[in-house]
């Protein structure tokens, strides 16, 4: 975003909030305010506590009726189980779902799951009730799963991630019910210069008039704000004089950011505060954790003006860090594009970035060097990364990132 304000205190600024959802839509962000803090928005989450569920009149097959005979070793474990309702034909679907040949898309999925008992069941001869212990895939923003089954679901049908038959079953008990919401810690939005929008909305009378609904953008020392993927919702409940300068104010909120950074990204922003990285691998003393968020704040500082270097380019890639799957997207971020490049952060951004206008014109020649630290840790498995619940499932393999570097027709030399 183009800066369009004045800063006059010693504490410089670090975020902007910006309007992006109330106002005209012709106009992409307003500025609402300038803050040199945000309490609230380095938390680091709880992990997701383990389910237990009850598959009731079941007919398994495939490996969840094997699974059945190794009931406590490592051989009862499955990564994905999916239950997709089955209903009368004859009646519509329920709203939003739609049917296909197994079944309809309203599936419900458990994730690394482990079978942990079994016996007859009372739904009919030869059918057992499984016990699972697992989590289920919760997805807040659709208000997903529901509490209770579908209206008309009559069974389920069962499958893993690799859409092989586990059976079917008649009802669930665990799966569906009441689920309390992650908790939302609270922001407080510290040393603030309100911008001309804001101003009024502080002391208006009405809750509904000071409410917030806005996105954060981090400002550098220069004064350049880019978007960090993050918005606050919330309604303003106080406002003071702070204490960082005179004509600052402190704004506390009645709510909090759904998915907060981690608290150890506070210095991955603060050192792009100071401005883009000029050393490359400053990101391999992180955790995984924090090298997914390097190559998020990668992201959201890419230069998208900048032109692609020409086609036939030989790029050459530090292997030598990558002992997990991000940090071969810092790693071929910076191949690319320099330190603190960004080239992709999941399979799916990548896959975007080998077709161009990335910084790398297909094809193009990538001479990975130390290639055999990646033969050694990014292997098949089951990967569960914390920093992300939707994305646990089989580990990426350096075989998946060469077969989608090929597919963008580009060639790699590993060394």
């Amino acid at each position: 975003m183009d800066r369009a304000w004045t800063w006059e205190h010693e504490v410089p600024p670090r975020w902007l909030l910006a309007d992006e959802y109330s106002g005209d839509l012709n106009v992409l962000s307003l500025p609402m305010a300038l803050c040199a803090e945000i309490d609230g928005l380095f938390v680091d989450p709880e992990p997701p506590a383990a389910e237990t569920y009850t598959l009731l009149g079941c007919d398994p097959a495939g490996s969840l009726r094997e699974a059945l005979r190794h009931i406590g070793t490592d051989r009862a474990w499955l990564p994905r189980v999916i239950l997709d309702p089955l209903h009368d034909f004859h009646q519509p679907p329920p709203a939003d779902c739609h049917r296909y040949d197994r079944g309809c898309s309203c599936a419900v999925e458990l994730m690394d799951v482990q079978v942990i008992g079994h016996r007859p069941s009372i739904f009919g001869a030869g059918l057992v009730d499984i016990d699972l212990r697992g989590h289920s895939l919760i997805l807040p923003e659709q208000h997903w799963p529901p509490a209770q089954p579908l209206e008309g679901t009559t069974g389920f049908l069962l499958s893993d991630h690799d859409d092989q038959d586990l059976g079917r079953c008649h009802s669930t008990a665990g799966v569906f019910r009441e689920r309390r919401p992650p908790p939302l810690h609270p922001v407080t939005l510290i040393g603030c210069q309100p911008e001309t929008p804001l101003r009024p909305l502080l002391a208006h009378p009405s809750p509904h008039r000071r409410r917030l609904q806005v996105g954060l953008y981090a400002v550098d020392q220069t004064g350049l704000a880019v978007p960090t993927g993050q918005a606050l919702f919330a309604t303003m409940t106080d406002s003071r004089a702070s204490r960082l300068s005179e004509g600052l104010l402190d704004i506390t909120v009645d709510g909090g950011i759904d998915e907060p950074f981690p608290v150890g990204a506070r210095e991955i922003w603060q050192m792009w505060h100071r401005g883009r990285p000029t050393q490359p691998n400053l990101w391999a003393a992180y955790d995984r954790v924090l090298r997914h968020e390097w190559a998020g704040a990668a992201l959201r500082h890419h230069r998208q003006e900048r032109p692609d270097l020409p086609s036939g380019y030989t790029f050459h890639l530090d292997g030598r860090f990558v002992t997990d799957i991000e940090g071969f997207y810092c790693a071929v971020g910076e191949a690319v594009n320099g330190p603190g490049g960004y080239f992709g952060w999941n399979l799916d951004a990548l896959a975007d970035c080998v077709r161009g206008e990335w910084g790398a014109a297909v094809p193009f020649h990538l001479v990975w060097h130390h290639a055999e630290v990646a033969r050694r840790h990014l292997v098949s498995g089951y990967d569960r990364p914390t920093y992300d619940q939707r994305r646990w499932g089989p580990a990426t393999t350096l075989h998946d990132l060469l077969d989608i570097l090929a597919d963008g027709g580009s060639t790699v030399d590993l060394r």
